[in-house]
């Protein structure tokens, strides 16, 4: 069950971060939940953005190059009282990590973190700030190529293909992304939960497991675009 907003359109959060690699790692993490993501580098920014299009929580970085988290925090708190904040901190900063509760944010991860623990930390947040339990299709589609996350069966065209566990997961994975390059250091955090270096050649292995499967005597759906990543697309 996905967790969306009370008219049932996608959760808003806010990322920011002035490391733009982190953002957008965080950024993957939390579209794959099937939320709205915006991200910002600066404070300026991340207050700017907040005011345009009002999230429903932060991920905010305490170290920015221009003011500092805690008072991007008072800014938007201005703007919304209740808004839910997570703290990205630096691991030996327990002041940071103090300072950041004490001014009112609601939770923090220390960096290195798990994509993992950041996104249950944020479902915590926002089920605790009201955001409704989406009662929908489990079914994921692309093109001719179906993908049910309860059953876990996976059809092209009408046929039936069987998956393992882990050619499951990279294809949910691309599936929830779709037109989208992912790189191989997405793929890996998200599939494999490595942090991305040398581990590449298992992405490449299990891309041509997918290959053989899901685009084997069919127009293909799984595309290399060199040096940047994979891509699934419907078939032209």
């Amino acid at each position: 069950m996905e967790l969306t907003r009370p008219d049932g359109s996608p959760l808003r959060v806010l990322v920011v971060d002035d490391e733009v690699n982190i953002a957008e790692l965080i950024s993957m993490a939390l579209r794959y939940e099937g939320w709205q993501v915006t991200t910002a580098h600066t404070g300026t920014k991340a207050v700017a953005a907040a005011k345009e299009t009002p999230p429903d929580a932060v991920v905010l970085d305490m170290m920015l190059p221009d003011f500092d988290g805690l008072e991007v925090l008072r800014r938007m708190r201005g703007l919304d009282p209740g808004l839910p904040v997570v703290f990205l901190t630096a691991k030996d900063a327990v002041e940071d990590r103090v300072a950041g509760l004490t001014a009112g944010g609601d939770d923090y991860v220390t960096k290195p973190f798990s994509l993992e623990e950041l996104v249950a930390r944020l479902r915590g947040l926002m089920r605790r700030a009201g955001a409704q339990q989406a009662a929908e299709s489990s079914v994921l589609s692309v093109g001719d190529l179906t993908l049910d996350e309860d059953s876990h069966e996976v059809f092209r065209a009408g046929h039936e293909i069987s998956l393992t566990a882990t050619e499951f997961e990279l294809l949910r994975f691309l599936m929830r992304n779709p037109k989208r390059v992912l790189s191989k250091a997405q793929i890996l955090d998200r599939v494999w939960n490595y942090d991305f270096g040398g581990q590449a050649n298992v992405v490449e292995l299990y891309i041509s497991y997918l290959r053989k499967k899901i685009d084997a005597g069919r127009d293909p759906m799984i595309h290399t675009m060199r040096g940047a990543g994979y891509v699934l697309k419907p078939a032209a």
